[in-house]
């Protein structure tokens, strides 16, 4: 069995004396494993990093073996990204979801947009936005997906202030006035075509909905905590904020 693709570099493991289990998300099959030979030298270290994007051959005897990889690079966004801890703790975060799929499971959208988070996660501004709407992609793909497009009450479009801790659909103002204090807040920058920009008030309000619907849905029925570097990534994100001018 042989095929090729292009990954991104989630993270890697030490496998004998001088290998390493190499764990990629490709564009045409989802997160996968693979050894790679001689992945602890000095020569293979610097490339195999997370957040690199890298182009790879994957070879084995049969489908479902672990196999091989052979790794050549294509991007190297890993020293950039070092310098930077909501860089770090976000990338740690984006692996985490991810690691809520199935293995090999082909997510070419979630791919996708981890190739734009690269580009952005040492911007924490751009990268507060983008990280959160990866969590509502990841949740989609798991089967969980939020319906913000309109008001489960009324089917009005305008005016969606709340999200219904229930069915994961929009409420609006009106509609969900009487229970209010029973609803999950709904920040208008996460409305398609709002047009608008997250402060730090409407970011924290976006993590608090995902990680609703994360610990309903995927952590407790699977017996497991939210991810820490998601609490490193909101932590790194906060001193931003109170340490801009």
């Amino acid at each position: 069995m042989e095929w090729r693709d292009e990954g991104i570099i989630l993270g890697t493991r030490k496998h004998g004396e001088s290998s390493a289990i190499l764990e990629v998300m490709t564009r045409a099959r989802g997160r996968h494993l693979g050894m790679v030979k001689g992945g602890r030298s000095r020569k293979m270290q610097p490339l195999l990093q997370p957040g690199n994007r890298v182009d790879l051959v994957w070879r084995a005897r049969l489908d479902e073996h672990l196999g091989f990889f052979q790794v050549e690079p294509i991007e190297l966004h890993a020293a950039r990204l070092f310098d930077s801890a909501c860089a770090v703790f976000g990338l740690q975060t984006l692996a985490t979801h991810l690691r809520l799929l199935p293995e090999r499971d082909p997510h070419p959208h979630l791919y996708e947009t981890l190739g734009v988070l690269l580009q952005h996660l040492e911007e924490p501004e751009v990268a507060g936005e983008l990280v959160v709407r990866f969590e509502l992609m990841v949740l989609e793909e798991l089967g969980f997906g939020l319906d913000l497009s309109q008001c489960a009450a009324t089917g009005q479009v305008e005016d969606l202030t709340y999200v219904s801790p229930k069915s994961g659909r929009a409420v609006s103002r009106e509609a969900g006035a009487p229970w209010a204090d029973r609803m999950l807040a709904l920040p208008s920058f996460l409305l398609r075509g709002s047009g608008l920009r997250a402060d730090p008030e409407a970011l924290e309000e976006a993590y608090r909905l995902t990680a609703f619907f994360f610990e309903r849905h995927v952590y407790q029925p699977r017996g497991i905590g939210a991810p820490e570097a998601r609490v490193g990534f909101l932590g790194a994100l906060r001193r931003h904020y109170a340490n801009r001018p």
